[in-house]
């Protein structure tokens, strides 16, 4: 039987740890590196082998994943000490998962081009439950070639690999969608606080709102979350921030002002300065009926 591909994971967060489990199922032999090492550790049990470093987790891996939270925290693990760029054998395959900047992600490519690395770039989209069933979209960035060497390995955490073009596309069609995501969070926190003020039926309101024309997955998904005060994290607040942070800055590289986008970040930086930056997005709203 055809051995399976050695993979390595960095960053075992909401995303990392669902994927890990994925990849554990489908036999990949796997090595994990988290910077709070006892969530690697309790991958031990599914067959996991846990790394001190980065660099010590890629370390005769064939594929290295990262799914991390933003531009500083991916440059540590690649490049920084320890970094896993260090120790990838030439014609290796990296793939970085996590939104990032456009501008690092094309640093990363050149930096991973110099020791001889393929890479890939595949942002996911997705929250909890679809990392943990294997059922995220990523958006891929790289030469077909390339692509085609990790698909199976994304294949197993996935329902979809959609081929963008080359690297950089991945990161700024994952920017658009969450730049879209969080202004349509942070106006639907704002058109339900005014629906709890106004002595209509929240349920019929509700109903109206997402079968009508503003209807969507996320505005569904905001109606249920915001409604029951229910905010365990499926997508952190703090990171919905920081994307459309990095969102306004790809977006201006363009020549397009993303006015919708300074004032949704504004809503999420609030709500980070009230205490709500490690609950899930949704607790965005809290800030309107607070503040109203």
């Amino acid at each position: 039987m055809e051995s399976k591909t050695t993979v390595a994971l960095l960053g075992l967060g909401t995303m990392g740890h669902g994927m890990a489990t994925n990849l554990l199922r489908a036999g990949f032999p796997l090595t994990v590196y988290n910077r709070t090492a006892a969530r690697a550790e309790a991958l031990t049990g599914q067959g996991a082998v846990v790394a001190k470093t980065p660099a010590q987790a890629a370390a005769g891996a064939s594929v290295v994943l990262s799914m991390l939270a933003d531009d500083d925290a991916s440059r540590a693990a690649w490049t920084g000490q320890d970094g896993a760029l260090s120790a990838m054998k030439p014609g290796s395959s990296a793939v970085e998962c996590s939104t990032l900047s456009p501008q690092w992600i094309a640093e990363l490519a050149e930096a991973a081009r110099e020791k001889e690395v393929r890479f890939v770039e595949a942002p996911v989209t997705g929250s909890r439950a679809q990392a943990e069933g294997g059922q995220l979209i990523f958006l891929a960035g790289a030469d077909a070639q390339t692509l085609e060497r990790v698909l199976p390995v994304l294949r197993c955490m996935g329902k979809e690999v959609l081929h963008l073009g080359p690297v950089g596309c991945g990161a700024q069609m994952k920017l658009i969608n969450n730049f879209l995501c969080g202004v349509q969070a942070a106006s639907f926190a704002e058109a339900l606080a005014w629906i709890e003020r106004t002595g209509l039926h929240e349920e019929t309101a509700l109903g109206f709102l997402k079968k009508g024309a503003p209807g969507s997955g996320i505005l569904n998904t905001m109606a249920e979350r915001m409604t029951e005060r229910k905010y365990d994290v499926n997508f952190l607040l703090r990171l919905m921030a920081k994307d459309l942070r990095y969102a306004q800055a790809a977006a201006a590289q363009q020549g397009v002002p993303l006015s919708m986008g300074v004032a949704a970040e504004r809503l999420f930086d609030k709500a980070q300065e009230q205490g709500q930056g490690e609950k899930d997005m949704a607790a965005v709203v809290e800030v309107v009926r607070g503040g109203a």
